[in-house]
């Protein structure tokens, strides 16, 4: 296929990166080569406390030394369950350089979620934060999971006990004393094993298996993503050539408040930022937004990575103003369509414009990227990234420029399959080989792809497609609205209706105001027919608000809209 986007990419990305991929045989040998360059650049902060390239290098194989001792052979799954600690990064390099697979777990995961996740990796090695053990001893049974190793939040360095406050404890939950777990063992302790075995480099290709990456819990049964060192260096190399021409050097600071154990982070924030020698500062409860905009005041930070909803939050606090935006480089939305309100907030405010992006799971998780030095929001979801094809299609056939239809991808960062799965893999890929997204947009005569929304989100009202992303845009222009969702509910004749959940900022918004302010924006079958307030909405471990709880929760109200009398 044409393509037509290459004549609009940025100056100074390449159309492909296949020969820069090929530079390394697997990500233990990009994390290797970034210690050695970088060995004397901070790679990490955490709540004061900073680790060297050269530190984290020597932990990280201590630790694939302590695997190797334990008798975890290359291709095996380990388990790390932890929120946006020095721990994380020191286990996943450990890990890779021990030629295991990655098996990142929410840490917020119900034991009945947990339990499927281990059982259907077979991960023989766990390593949980000891706040989320108690979770983890109850999902254990019938797994095949050996080992446990647990840290606490200050173990790494030896954090004054000053530094380990509120901020975090009250946020986490299930503590349990990591000694409930029988047999578990300290990381510290696990580190100091391995410092004193013998570590054994294993032979890595693109072909091996890096890590299995859960996705679907919000759709149906969670499958694991099998995403190969090929595969995720692929993208790393096609975020970094995308990046590199808008950063300034070694010295950047990346700001990483949404998770590790999350495709965007991993990729966007950990290992493409890692490979410039770059400092990522690790927020461990993002959700403090108090606390979050003090620990930015700390740091020269110069990109950030987030969801449209962590950018409103932020928007929100009187204090965020106030902070120093002169080394702010780029920053990158995705996860979720960042709506053009928040998008115009930002840039007045930082100066800075936020690029979106789009990615799945299953691409590792880059497809497109807007351009950084685009002032303008556009409302697209960018260009596709270097070496990828992206097609819009419907019933294996490619529609014109301009028709909406079902996004698709080619490209070395697709991933292999879904684990154990190859009904559910073979359901993925039409007949001409593309990635089936479940997503529905258009491409325009430039090449920039436009979302529209999720498939399975459409709402269709008396035979009109409705997208929920454009109703919940029109809705936050309001200025007593904080967040919206909307979701399509049974109505009779019409098929469904939207309904719309909000979040206030004016506690006196009525339901009559909310609809008439749609009203002024949206033809007649997208305006919302009922409306419901709400203090909080369910959301994934990144923020995004989950449509489908939203359903589900009205289905079990009987679809009464219970923001009136029944």
């Amino acid at each position: 296929m044409e393509r037509i986007w290459l004549e609009h990419y940025p100056k100074g990305v390449p159309a492909d990166i296949t020969d820069q991929a090929a530079a390394y045989a697997s990500l233990a040998d990009l994390f290797e080569e970034s210690c050695r360059r970088y060995a004397h650049n901070t790679a990490y902060i955490s709540m004061g406390a900073t680790m060297s390239y050269a530190r984290i290098h020597e932990k990280a194989q201590a630790f694939a030394a302590w695997l190797q001792s334990q008798g975890v052979d290359k291709g095996e799954r380990v388990a790390l369950m932890m929120p946006n600690l020095l721990q994380y990064p020191i286990c996943l390099f450990g890990t890779l350089m021990a030629g295991a697979v990655v098996v990142n777990t929410n840490p917020l995961y119900t034991p009945h979620e947990l339990h499927h996740q281990l059982s259907d990796s077979g991960a023989t090695t766990v390593v949980v934060a000891e706040n989320f053990a108690g979770t983890l001893q109850q999902a254990m049974p019938g797994t095949d999971v050996k080992r446990v190793v647990v840290t606490s939040l200050g173990e790494m360095l030896g954090f004054p006990k000053s530094l380990i406050t509120d901020l975090v404890v009250r946020h986490v939950k299930n503590m349990v004393p990591a000694w409930h777990i029988p047999g578990a063992l300290r990381l510290r302790q696990a580190l100091e094993q391995g410092a004193r075995a013998p570590y054994r480099r294993p032979a890595l290709s693109h072909e091996d298996l890096a890590a299995l990456q859960y996705t679907g819990g919000t759709t149906g049964v969670a499958k694991g993503a099998m995403l190969s060192h090929g595969n995720l260096l692929a993208n790393v190399c096609q975020a970094y050539a995308w990046v590199r021409p808008y950063c300034t050097g070694d010295r950047e600071c990346i700001v990483t408040a949404l998770p590790l154990y999350h495709i965007f982070a991993l990729t966007a924030n950990c290992l493409t930022f890692m490979r410039m020698g770059a400092s990522n500062l690790l927020i461990v409860n993002p959700r403090d937004i108090p606390g979050f905009v003090k620990e930015l005041g700390k740091v020269k930070f110069t990109a950030l990575t987030g969801v449209n909803t962590l950018f409103n939050a932020l928007l929100n606090n009187p204090d965020f103003s106030k902070l120093d935006f002169s080394g702010l480089n780029l920053t990158l939305g995705g996860g979720m369509a960042v709506q053009e309100a928040i998008a115009q907030r930002w840039l007045k405010i930082t100066g800075k414009p936020i690029a979106q992006a789009y990615g799945l799971t299953e691409t590792s998780p880059a497809v497109t990227i807007n351009p950084f030095d685009k002032v303008d929001f556009n409302g697209s979801i960018g260009l596709p990234v270097p070496s990828t094809d992206v097609a819009v299609r419907t019933d294996n056939r490619a529609m014109a420029i301009g028709e909406s239809g079902e996004i698709c991808v080619k490209g070395p960062q697709v991933m292999t399959g879904y684990w154990n799965r190859p009904e559910e893999t073979a359901k993925a890929f039409d007949a001409d080989g593309w990635l089936m997204t479940g997503d529905i947009g258009y491409m325009n005569d430039k090449g920039y792809v436009f979302l529209l929304d999720r498939k399975k989100d459409m709402i269709l009202v008396s035979g009109f497609n409705v997208y929920p992303n454009e109703v919940e845009a029109a809705a936050i222009e309001h200025p007593g609205i904080l967040e919206a969702a909307a979701v399509g509910v049974p109505n009779g004749a019409s098929g469904e209706a939207v309904k719309l959940y909000v979040i206030r900022k004016d506690p006196t918004l009525t339901e009559a105001e909310v609809i008439a302010h749609c009203r002024t924006l949206l033809t007649g079958y997208k305006v919302p027919k009922f409306v419901e307030f709400r203090d909080e909405l369910p959301r994934s471990n990144v923020g995004k608000i989950l449509r489908k709880e939203l359903r589900n929760q009205d289905a079990a109200a009987g679809g009464q809209d219970v923001s009136r009398p029944a």
